[in-house]
């Protein structure tokens, strides 16, 4: 390095990273478009629809304005060392394209009535749904998650005993593996009638098909973890005096680990489906009935807000098994591609 560049270079701690500044540009954007969005509801006004306006807009708009002044204080000099203000600055463009997508969806529904009411309601309307109608969809948020941790729960279970049993012992897997063609294919929201006939009630059915979507991925996962463990671990463990058992439990299943996550997050992601449709053509209860109510009432907004619900909550769940594998398999991060 020549004498002038070392004149001009940044003395260590003067300047910012570029990506810190670049994320410090995107959270003061994505405020300035919040403003725009909460200035833009609160001055402009709503059409009338059914000679009466949209509830909860001021609210609304406030909201907007308040979401843009804790960007602006994220974006002040000295904010960036606290770990949340850190997450919201990384969120810094999708929160711009957010609010570009928002404000889009104000102007299109409440202002200019481009999309034709009530199948399209403004963002305001959500506010009104969580406000006057939390009780009910509370209720079926716990119907929902308690449906889906039975179902879920049973089916990892069975998958991963039934696929640790057939990576290990060729003659079960003779049994079994013609088990896994035959219905793994199935989707198992088309054994809906099927189960609803055959089952006392139909909580106890749609507990049985969440259960079989998820045990067929689990199964199959895991079981390709146990076979393809490297043989070499087998026979070090037989030499240090390991029985079977310990090679099970102590080889096997800890190698395969990695697989079973794999499996869970597909097996969670199958049953999300299995869980609506049930809650949909049978079980009253539900995000899934709450859905079908909502569209039999013309309660459009209530679907919207029900479908947010629903990407929110399991999108948390599917975070949450990542955070737990991330927990319990750190110790094989050197080894396995995360």
């Amino acid at each position: 390095m020549s004498s002038a560049d070392v004149l001009h270079a940044p003395a260590a701690g003067t300047n910012p990273p570029l990506r810190d500044w670049r994320l410090w540009k995107t959270g003061i954007a994505a405020a300035v478009l919040w403003a725009g969005v909460g200035g833009v509801t609160l001055a402009w006004p709503n059409v009338e629809v059914g000679f009466s306006s949209w509830g909860y807009t001021r609210e609304f708009g406030a909201a907007a304005l308040a979401l843009a002044l804790l960007l602006l204080l994220a974006a002040a000099p000295g904010a960036g060392q606290l770990r949340p203000v850190r997450a919201l600055r990384r969120a810094g463009p999708w929160l711009a394209t957010l609010a570009v997508a928002v404000g889009a969806w104000e102007i299109a529904t409440a202002k200019l009535a481009l999309l034709p009411s009530p199948f399209f309601a403004p963002p305001q309307s959500l506010i009104e749904v969580y406000a006057t109608d939390y009780k009910r969809l509370a209720d079926s948020l716990a119907n929902s998650l308690w449906l889906l941790a039975n179902g879920f729960l049973l089916g990892a279970a069975a998958g991963f005993l039934t696929g640790v049993a057939i990576g290990w012992s060729r003659g079960l897997g003779y049994w079994v593996h013609p088990v896994l063609r035959f219905l793994g294919p199935v989707p198992s929201t088309a054994l809906l009638p099927m189960a609803f006939f055959f089952f006392p009630s139909s909580w106890s059915a749609a507990v049985f098909l969440i259960a079989l979507a998820t045990w067929f991925p689990v199964t199959v996962l895991t079981w390709s973890g146990v076979a393809g463990v490297n043989r070499a671990y087998y026979d070090v463990a037989r030499t240090l005096g390991a029985n079977e058992w310990f090679l099970v439990l102590r080889v096997a299943i800890p190698a395969a680990l990695p697989q079973v996550f794999v499996g869970l997050f597909m097996g969670l992601g199958a049953s999300f489906s299995v869980l609506v449709a049930a809650e949909m053509m049978g079980v009253k209860s539900g995000l899934g009935w709450y859905l079908s109510w909502a569209q039999g009432w013309a309660s459009y907004a209530n679907m919207y807000g029900a479908l947010i619900v629903m990407a929110l909550v399991f999108s948390g769940l599917i975070s949450l098994l990542f955070l737990g594998r991330d927990r319990l398999l750190a110790w094989q991060k050197g080894v396995v591609k995360w």
